[in-house]
């Protein structure tokens, strides 16, 4: 047992890295609507905010992968967590204000991971865990890539005898959907990171017995996630609406419908995933299918790298919070 104190202190950081998540990873959900003009920016918001919300609602089996599969919730401490949160917190923030579209969920797991490396070194890791959160976090982007390639190609093959200028018109439409799809995908799986989280601290607190999300968890990480959404994410959209292809309705269907399908998937199967980088790699697998010189690489190399540095950066960041909350507390 331990101070109230710090479960609500942990509560409050949970809650405020899901804020941030939802207008960091915004854009994951709209930016392909509101670069073709499908959809006004806030009547886009507003989309993302509500089936961000419902989404986050709809299950927690992602929260329970967070929650037991790094590291047992029974030996956690608060400040192992909120060093975590922190670390996470600053990464997000740090790669807004450069409108560099990273990972909210490499941040938290880099965060998790290096908070339980710096309070008790590396044998108190879960590593089979952490290697299937890993392998999903691989995978799903380069699902991301390939099925958008192949969901373009056929959409060129179905519609190639059309008016382009009709089918645009068609798929502009139809976008709203997509959004629509794309923002329930990301609230599933991205809120429940911060659910599983608070979990751990009120196991951990002896407030609660087993690993069960409360319903009054839930329905806070989907108001703050929906608030954060409100706020939008105006830089990151710049990048994943527009500069790594010039996006047509038709593109941004595809990118959505894919994005959507392979969040939710993951949704259901537990595993967390970077709703930023499946987005992001099924614009690129639509860029490719449409035109592969037309895809601005350079920038998409700039998404591989921060996917690359993310996990260890937010890991180190985590270990130096936990070594310095550690030198206040003693």
């Amino acid at each position: 047992m331990f101070s109230i104190g710090l479960v609500v202190l942990v509560v409050a950081l949970a809650l405020i890295f899901d804020f941030i998540n939802g207008f960091h990873d915004t854009a994951n959900a709209i930016a392909t609507s509101v670069s073709t003009k499908a959809l006004s920016p806030r009547t886009a918001i507003l989309i993302a905010a509500v089936l961000n919300f419902m989404g986050a609602l709809s299950g927690t089996a992602v929260a329970a992968t967070i929650g037991k599969e790094i590291v047992a919730p029974e030996v956690v401490t608060p400040v192992v967590l909120i060093a975590a949160l922190i670390a996470a917190i600053f990464w997000n923030l740090f790669t807004w204000y450069f409108g560099i579209p990273s990972s909210s969920s490499h941040a938290l797991i880099g965060g998790l991971t290096g908070a339980v490396i710096g309070s008790f070194g590396i044998y108190q890791v879960k590593w089979y865990g952490f290697g299937k959160i890993f392998a999903s976090l691989i995978i799903s982007p380069v699902l991301g890539v390939i099925i958008g390639s192949i969901v373009m190609t056929l959409l060129f093959w179905f519609f190639s005898d059309r008016s382009p200028y009709r089918v645009n018109n068609s798929f502009r439409k139809l976008q709203v959907l997509s959004a629509c799809m794309a923002s329930f995908a990301h609230g599933s799986n991205d809120a429940q990171k911060s659910m599983g989280i608070i979990t751990i601290v009120l196991i951990s607190g002896g407030l609660i017995g087993s690993f069960e999300v409360p319903l009054w968890v839930m329905i806070c990480c989907a108001l703050a996630m929906a608030a954060g959404t409100m706020t939008g994410g105006w830089k990151i959209i710049r990048t994943m609406g527009g500069k790594i292809f010039r996006i047509e309705p038709i593109n941004g269907f595809a990118a959505d419908l894919t994005a959507s399908v392979i969040i939710w998937g993951a949704s259901l199967l537990g595993l967390p995933v970077s709703t930023t980088h499946v987005v992001s790699s099924s614009i690129m697998g639509v860029g490719a299918a449409k035109r592969f010189k037309g895809v601005r690489w350079n920038i998409a190399s700039q998404i591989l790298l921060a996917w690359v540095v993310t996990i260890p950066s937010s890991a180190l960041v985590a270990i130096c919070i936990y070594n310095l909350i550690n030198l206040f507390i003693r």
